[in-house]
Order: C-alpha cells, then sequence, then structure tokens
C-alpha cells in the first residue's frame, strides 16, 4: 500500500463536511431544514451574496440564494425516476424512515418514494425539498 501523500496515493476523503444547494427563497427553506429535518440553523462567514448554513451532528448543509453569477435553484429531476431513487440526492440518516415519513405526512411534505427496502437492509424514503432537490432519510437495520 502506498503511504498517504507519497506520488500516486489516494486522497483519502475522511468524511463529507456539507452540501451546498442553490435555492429561490431562504426563509421558506429555513422553515424546511429546521421545521422539517429538524437541523440547527449556525452561524455563516460574511460571504458577499446570501445565504444560510444549517448543522445536525457533523453534517451541514449550505444555502445559497440564488442570483447572477450562481446555478438556479433546484435540481431539475424527472419525478419519474424518484420512486427508484434513480436520481442525484443526498442523504440523511435517521433513527427510524418509518417515523420521518409518518412526520413528512403530517407537515405536508410529498413522499417521492418509500419507505422502501434497499438491498442491503436500509429503510429509505425520498422527498423533494421547497426547491425540488431530492433529499433521502433513511435508518439502518438494527
Amino acid at each position: 500500500m502506498t503511504p498517504s501523500g507519497a506520488p500516486g496515493a489516494p486522497i483519502r476523503v475522511k468524511g463529507l463536511d456539507h452540501v451546498t444547494l442553490v435555492v429561490s427563497d431562504l426563509e421558506r427553506s429555513r422553515a424546511f431544514y429546521t421545521g422539517v429535518l429538524g437541523m440547527e440553523q449556525i452561524e455563516r462567514p460574511a460571504f458577499p451574496f446570501p445565504g444560510l448554513w444549517f448543522e445536525s451532528d457533523r453534517t451541514q448543509v449550505h444555502l445559497i440564494l440564488a442570483g447572477d453569477g450562481c446555478s438556479p435553484p433546484g435540481a431539475g429531476i424527472d419525478p419519474s425516476t424518484l420512486a427508484e431513487g434513480l436520481a442525484h440526492h443526498f442523504a440523511f440518516e435517521v433513527d427510524d424512515a418509518y417515523a420521518a415519513a409518518e412526520a413528512l405526512r403530517e407537515r405536508d411534505v410529498p413522499i417521492m418514494g418509500g419507505p422502501t427496502r434497499r438491498p442491503d437492509g436500509c429503510i429509505q424514503v425520498w422527498f423533494y425539498d421547497p426547491d425540488g432537490h431530492v433529499v433521502e432519510v433513511f435508518h439502518r437495520p438494527r
């Protein structure tokens, strides 16, 4: 095995720090990421463009308000691909995906797929955030 840092050695990712999403409405997205997903809003560095940061455990979601010079909000996903999970998405581990699905229904968040069992036994649910980014929540088998 090549030691890390040696020529030809892999980078060796330590973990996923954050996901950045372009959104059309910061207040609507704040309500979703705090009120639906239970993330905590955290302080954001003084970037020269509007945005918000959220955190849960060691995972962060960084939101950027759509504007000149950035990509459009949303993911542009074809909903017909979502039922099988065949779409760009990010996933959060939760204690119980069935309970998460019920919480989504109570908040009138449409579930696009699941709860379903994937081949490794995890139970997963897919839904959209307010701008159409695909979000998955899942729990590992006990």
